[in-house]
């Protein structure tokens, strides 16, 4: 905590994470009106627009009367939840299988890593289009596809690491001693492998909430219903000249939680890097 103080811009990042989780969890609370109850009448409505019932729209209306304030807020939890779920399902994934590949090498390792050149050779973007044009749109799908598309960096950055690691003495000694394989990849490869891993994780948070909301902005992420900020750039765009209050606050909110996830993950790779120990 002292080193992420005396870096400023990464503490500024972390507060702006901690203020886009907080509205996430707490979002029922903060909200003053129901992100899914619409009404023509008061369609494209501009901020601080008050009904007849009393309810105040702080940020307007979108263009069946819903309220863009709570649809912000709400939609913070879509990108959080796809974000942090992608990464757990290719985190996983790709951990698990870095770790057969270098440990046991031969052709388990000839398998795995030919089947991460092919993905690699497909640009992510549209390998995930490919598939949810298949699959149809769905928070869980999404989830999936993101995190089924991702693996391959953690795996190849932790089978470069258990190269290294399997021929260290520790590692020599175990084995001369009769510990099982799975023992000392759990016990003593895994733990010094994750600090590459958490940066990739940090980083790819980020990418998976870009991923999400292009996905839902081209109508193939989460359904329209769902509070989104992907859905609510798609339903902006056709009012960018006329309805400013309408399209700008998706953007602004994906931008600054991007940027800052991305800033606390450079912090975070310094952080972990033994080598500038003393220079943070």
């Amino acid at each position: 905590m002292r080193r992420l103080v005396r870096s400023k811009i990464a503490l500024g990042a972390s507060v702006v994470i901690l203020l886009v989780t907080f509205a996430a969890v707490f979002a029922p609370l903060i909200t003053p009106n129901d992100p899914a109850s619409l009404a023509l009448i008061r369609r494209l409505k501009e901020p601080g627009f008050v009904d007849a019932s009393g309810r105040e729209y702080w940020l307007g209306t979108d263009t069946i009367g819903r309220d863009v304030y709570s649809r912000l807020v709400y939609g913070a939890r879509v990108s959080l939840v796809v974000g942090l779920s992608a990464v757990l399902v290719s985190g996983t994934i790709g951990v698990l299988l870095g770790l057969i590949s270098g440990f046991f090498g031969g052709w388990a390792d000839d398998v795995i890593m030919r089947v991460a050149d092919i993905q690699l050779s497909f640009p992510t973007i549209l390998l995930a289009l490919a598939i949810m044009a298949v699959l149809g749109p769905g928070l869980d799908k999404i989830i999936i596809v993101l995190g089924l598309t991702g693996w391959v960096q953690y795996g190849r950055i932790v089978r470069g690491q258990v190269l290294s690691l399997k021929q260290e003495e520790f590692v020599l000694a175990a084995r001369a001693t009769g510990v099982r394989n799975w023992r000392i990849i759990l016990r003593h490869i895994l733990p010094n492998s994750w600090s590459p891993v958490i940066v990739i994780a940090s980083f790819s948070v980020a990418s998976n909430i870009v991923s999400e909301a292009s996905l839902s902005f081209l109508g193939i992420g989460v359904p329209p219903a769902i509070p989104s900020w992907g859905v609510m750039l798609a339903d902006s765009r056709q009012y960018l000249g006329i309805a400013q209050w309408f399209t700008k606050p998706p953007g602004l909110a994906i931008s600054p939680t991007v940027l800052s996830i991305n800033i606390l993950g450079d912090w975070l790779r310094d952080f972990l890097d033994p080598r500038l120990k003393y220079i943070m």
